[in-house]
């Protein structure tokens, strides 16, 4: 009956955790077509998308200094955090477009999402102890299917943006209410709050400096990747394609490069409670690495090879992540694992409103291709990081 009860009340938590997180790249999918109706500057388009990870930071930070998810129910901070953030991403339905409002309407629901995105984590590690990296990459992976929709939306949609967003609130309301049904697993817990003197150990102890390192590495192209995939893939696609049937495939090639990583989550947790933490992540990033320097070079070649070479990146960029934050949890005390968790999701995203808001612009300097060679510095550094860890018990 608890095996039942346990992978019932997963099974829930992933598909509320996938459409609950599905507004993070609401306005990154529909640019293209608000861009075509008013004139929105490059920098402009990156600040709508840079926003959510501002505001998700500064939520995250709160949520572990405040406690809120252990104070109160985590069902109910989830619920009332992904309600909120649905009504808050229709302010991009509001003109003029791309207005402050609706700067300050994404930095708002990047904060709510962090209502979402951890305190899910917080429930699926509940249901296990063992099997945790699994857990852990089953969740990470609904999150990444659910940041995908937006771009299945876009596609499905055609050039009518708005029915996409209206779309991602409603998938949004759809997961608050579904987590209420979830349970609370044997080992759920109340998680210790932020101590500032966890950040001293996050620099002391050389195995958690280097996990976070690799964890910075890993953060360096992933935003980067989900949030200006499209634009890229388009842009390389348009060498061969006519623009119309160039900027539809990009769209498709974002959904599935972000979903299909999404997938490979699950499996890369089971490979590590299997071959270790460490082994898989390395694994990962020098996939990832090396996808994003041949899709460098095959930037504006055939349509097939870039098409496979998105694909195999959005593949590889994020089974490692939730790799990252179990080794910390591995590594740290027990009475400071929460801090530096939430000091490590704080650097990271904290990194991606940087590489989010620059990549566009970079672009326009300097070409898309020389912007995708650059994405790989991040998982050279990481691996390099992270390579003595292999080999290494993490308890």
């Amino acid at each position: 009956m608890r095996t039942t009860s346990k992978w019932l009340s997963l099974t829930v938590l992933v598909i509320a955790e996938a459409v609950g997180m599905n507004l993070w790249f609401t306005s990154a999918a529909v640019l293209p077509d608000m861009a075509r109706e008013t004139a929105l500057p490059a920098d402009r388009q990156a600040l709508l998308s840079s926003a959510v990870q501002a505001g998700f930071v500064l939520g995250a930070l709160g949520l572990a200094i405040t406690g809120l998810a252990d104070r109160f129910d985590p069902r109910r901070v989830f619920c009332i955090s992904a309600l909120a953030a649905a009504v808050v991403n229709l302010v991009l339905l509001l003109p003029p477009l791309g207005s402050d409002l609706a700067v300050a309407g994404r930095f708002l629901t990047g904060a709510l999402l962090a209502g979402v995105y951890p305190v899910g984590m917080k429930l699926a590690v509940g249901w296990g102890l063992k099997d945790r990296g699994f857990l852990v990459g089953l969740l990470v992976g609904g999150l990444t299917l659910g940041k995908s929709l937006p771009y299945l939306a876009a596609f499905l949609g055609g050039t009518d943006w708005r029915l996409a967003i209206l779309a991602a609130s409603l998938l949004a309301a759809l997961g608050g209410l579904l987590v209420l049904m979830v349970g609370l697993g044997p080992h759920h817990a109340t998680a210790p709050r932020f101590r500032p003197s966890a950040i001293g150990l996050a620099w002391k102890d050389s195995r958690i400096r280097r996990a976070y390192i690799g964890y910075l590495g890993h953060m360096w192209e992933l935003y980067a990747l989900w949030a200006w995939v499209a634009a890229a893939a388009g842009a390389s696609y348009m060498a061969r394609l006519e623009p119309a049937a160039a900027e539809s495939l990009a769209k498709l090639t974002a959904f599935l490069a972000i979903a299909l990583g999404g997938l490979v989550c699950v499996l890369a947790g089971r490979l590590a409670d299997r071959f270790g933490k460490a082994e898989v992540a390395i694994t990962a990033l020098a996939i990832s690495g090396s996808a994003a320097l041949l899709s460098a070079l095959a930037f504006g070649g055939p349509v097939w090879l870039s098409f496979l070479l998105f694909l195999i990146w959005g593949l590889a960029v994020i089974p490692d992540s939730a790799q990252f934050s179990a080794l910390v949890a591995d590594y740290a005390p027990p009475q400071l694992a929460g801090s530096l968790l939430a000091f490590q999701t704080a650097l990271g995203f904290g990194l991606t409103i940087v590489t989010v808001q620059v990549t566009p612009l970079l672009a326009n300097a300097v070409g898309w291709p020389a912007t995708l060679a650059l994405m790989a510095i991040g998982p050279i550094i990481g691996l390099v990081a992270m390579r003595p860890l292999c080999g290494r018990p993490s308890r």
